[in-house]
């Protein structure tokens, strides 16, 4: 695959009606072990200064963010994930249709045909996740919530019969996550992406094998029931995550997120666990070959 301009998205998840600051985070101080960031929108843009794939891993790499999970949600994005993942060795993809996606192609008639794609690009063998896929209450009304349901509960299907880790988008959904998951039963492999639950949450989710992979959201002034969640949970459950370019760490939050800002967010983990840094980061790193295999 020959170098692709990152796609352009609107990065709307922390913008307000002011200018936001779209220049980049200065680069942290690297961590002692490599960790990978298991969750990424390389494919995203932000702003007239986002960085194109090479100049992101090459970023990555200088604070020794040496992997990543490129996840593409919806069919373009999927198919970039799936060609960068061979262009790419430190790539690996995760790909499905965005519980978003899923009311406006079912209006449309091709949800079908979308999943079918799916499906047929999971095959690769650069293909390790079947996700972001869940329920996402915050922007779907209840007209596309049936949707929403039929096409979790078909990406779980997909994710057990190709043996791949499901890789759960959770919002505002909390309950019927666990309720559709229960009655579909989970995968062998599972993650809650960019985890948004309190600690009772984390507990249902960890008895049912969940690994959970928080994001810059943890490092957030507000997010004392997240931290109380990080803190329970084992430490072979744990994956760490940007969401990028959404959710950027404190203290550069609203600016864009890349996966070099990674440090931030495993650095405020270990002081929520009382957690050797360099410990801590060999255990992330050996949960992400646990869940996604080797690269």
């Amino acid at each position: 695959m020959t170098e692709q301009p990152i796609r352009q998205r609107a990065a709307t998840e922390e913008k307000s009606g002011s200018r936001r600051d779209t220049t980049r985070p200065p680069v942290p101080e690297p961590l002692p072990h490599p960790v990978a960031d298991n969750h990424c929108h390389l494919d995203i843009g932000d702003g007239d200064g986002a960085f194109s794939t090479s100049d992101a891993i090459r970023a990555a790499a200088e604070v020794n963010v040496t992997r990543i999970v490129q996840v593409g949600c919806d069919l373009p994005g999927a198919r970039w994930a799936v060609q960068a993942a061979q262009e790419y060795d430190v790539l690996l993809a995760a790909i499905a249709l965005h519980p978003n996606e899923a009311p406006r192609l079912a209006a449309a008639g091709t949800l079908d045909a979308a999943i079918a794609e799916i499906e047929e690009l999971a095959g690769h063998e650069r293909v390790r996740a079947i996700g972001e896929t869940g329920l996402d209450y915050f922007r779907t009304g209840p007209d596309g919530i049936a949707a929403q349901h039929d096409s979790f509960r078909r990406h779980i299907d997909l994710a057990k019969r190709l043996d791949k880790t499901l890789m759960i988008h959770d919002r505002d959904a909390h309950d019927d996550v666990i309720r559709i998951l229960d009655e579909e039963g989970t995968p062998q492999r599972w993650v809650m992406h960019c985890f948004s639950g309190d600690a009772d949450f984390a507990r249902q989710c960890l008895d049912r094998g969940a690994h959970l992979s928080f994001a810059g959201t943890v490092t957030f002034k507000n997010a004392d029931p997240l931290r109380e969640a990080l803190a329970l949970a084992p430490a072979d459950r744990i994956l760490v995550e940007t969401d990028a370019p959404f959710l950027t760490p404190t203290p550069w939050r609203g600016r864009p997120n890349a996966s070099y800002l990674i440090p931030h967010t495993v650095r405020t983990m270990a002081q929520v666990r009382g957690a050797d840094l360099g410990e801590l980061c060999a255990a992330i790193d050996a949960n992400t070959t646990a869940v996604y295999g080797s690269w």
